[in-house]
């Protein structure tokens, strides 16, 4: 199973992909790219988040239990 990047490198790249898209007058296809380049990253990040707050529930109901 491949090891899982972190969050922070998800997040600070889609940052990047912001910044550069916004900043600059990019060619279509360069745009797209990047476009779908963040597409999958914001998807990824969003399952990530889950994951955390699925965790973070479970703990907390652990703790109301005892």
């Amino acid at each position: 199973m491949a090891k899982e990047t972190s969050f922070e490198k998800l997040f600070k790249r889609l940052e990047e992909i912001v910044q550069e898209m916004e900043g600059e007058e990019l060619q279509l296809e360069k745009s797209l790219t990047l476009f779908e380049e963040g597409v999958k990253l914001s998807e990824t990040l969003r399952q990530q988040l889950s994951k955390a707050e699925q965790k973070i529930t479970e703990l907390v109901g652990k703790l109301e239990k005892d």
